[in-house]
Formats: C-alpha cells, structure tokens, sequence
C-alpha cells in the first residue's frame, strides 16, 4: 500500500477504450463478486453446522476446498488487481497471498489433525487445500457447493459493499478522467449484466438452500 500511495503510476493500469480493458473489468468484478459468495458461503456454513467447532465440517462449500473463506479472499484480491493494476501486480499480491496464508492454513491443519485424528486425514486426502477440482465442479449443482442464505448475506453486506464500490469508485475516476463521462457509460455496460447475473445466481443459490433444507427437515421428520 505504501509503494502504491508513493508510485502510483507504475501500479496502477492507465484507463483505455480497447477490448482487452474491458475484458479485465469485468473478469474483475466477476472474481470480486464470486470471492464474496465463497467467503459467506463458507462463513455462514460452519456457523451453523460447526457445533461450536465440535464437527469438521465436511460439505457444502467444504466438499469444494478445505478452505472455501481463503479462497474467497484469493479470488476477492485477484480481481481487485484485475481491475484496477498492472498485470504484473498479480505477482506480488500472490506472492503477499501465500506468505499470509498459506503458513496460516497450515498452522491450522495442524490443529484439525490434532483435534479430529481419523476423520481429517481421510478428509485431506478427498477434498483439494485451496483450489478446486474442475472434475468435481462439474459432477454436481452449484449449489450443492455454495449454499447460500440472505441472512448470512446481510451479516457481510457492509465489507461487501465496501470493497465492490471503492474499487469501483477508483475504477470509475481514473475511466472517466481519462475518457470522459458518456465514454465511460458506454463502457460499464460489461460491468452492469455481470452484477445482474451475480444478484440472480444469489437469488438461485438461496432459494435452492432454503428448498434443501426443507427437503432435509421434512424427511427427518418422516423417518421420526
């Protein structure tokens, strides 16, 4: 933050109308949005399943990864980077992601094992650390892997809103500075259907969480 408040030119990416640019906006704003979803996916779901850590939480979005919250941040910061910087700041923000991270993840693989010594172990060798399988995301329903409730929703609403209008805020002004206003509308047309296509996969992932989980709860109470 520091090297960027100081040189902003060599970090920031210099506005322009070419096809390129727009593709990054919006493969920008697709990966913040998509990070936010993962994060209260995975938040939201060991909240409720967890037992106040009793349980290793094996489903939902930890049958994708085994860390559905940092992947969230990772794809969160790549598109932040996307829209905004250099394509070689991608090198940095990766390189401050695995030293942040990644020694983080593995001081808290250590607890799981000690805590669950059978089930985590078999766990690890089934689910992938941070990245998923395209094998496995394509076997299943999205939303078999990001459940997804509105209340666990409005809990992130304030950094969610935050970090999507500042970085669209900086966006903006460096497009508008550069092109002008009625350039820049034009323009942003990419950005708009890709926040319309994220606000109805929400809807469909919350309405498809709420009819599971009455599915769920009706066939207890059969067997009961």
């Amino acid at each position: 933050m520091v090297l960027i408040a100081f040189f902003p030119a060599q970090f920031f990416r210099k506005a322009s109308s070419d096809l390129s640019d727009e593709i990054m906006e919006v493969l920008g704003i697709a990966f913040i949005l998509l990070g936010q979803i993962l994060r209260v996916s995975g938040r939201g779901f060991k909240s409720e399943r967890s037992g106040e850590g009793s349980l290793l939480i094996q489903e939902g979005p930890y049958a994708l990864v085994r860390n559905p919250m940092y992947l969230g941040i990772l794809c969160i910061g790549l598109g932040i980077v996307l829209m905004l910087f250099n394509g070689w700041v991608v090198v940095i923000f990766l390189s401050v992601f695995i030293a942040r991270y990644l020694l983080l993840i593995f001081k808290e693989e250590k607890k799981l094992k000690a805590r669950f010594p059978e089930e985590y172990p078999r766990y690890q060798q089934r689910v992938p650390r941070l990245l998923p399988s395209l094998v496995v995301l394509s076997q299943k329903d999205i939303s078999e892997y990001l459940p997804l409730r509105l209340s666990w929703l409005k809990k992130e609403i304030g950094s969610i809103l935050t970090v999507l209008l500042l970085t669209l805020l900086i966006e903006s002004w460096e497009d508008i500075k550069s092109e002008g206003i009625a350039v820049y509308l034009r323009e942003t047309t990419g950005i708009f259907i890709t926040v319309l296509l994220f606000v109805a996969l929400i809807l469909y992932l919350s309405k498809r969480t709420e009819r599971l989980n009455k599915y769920v709860s009706n066939k207890g109470k059969t067997a009961l």
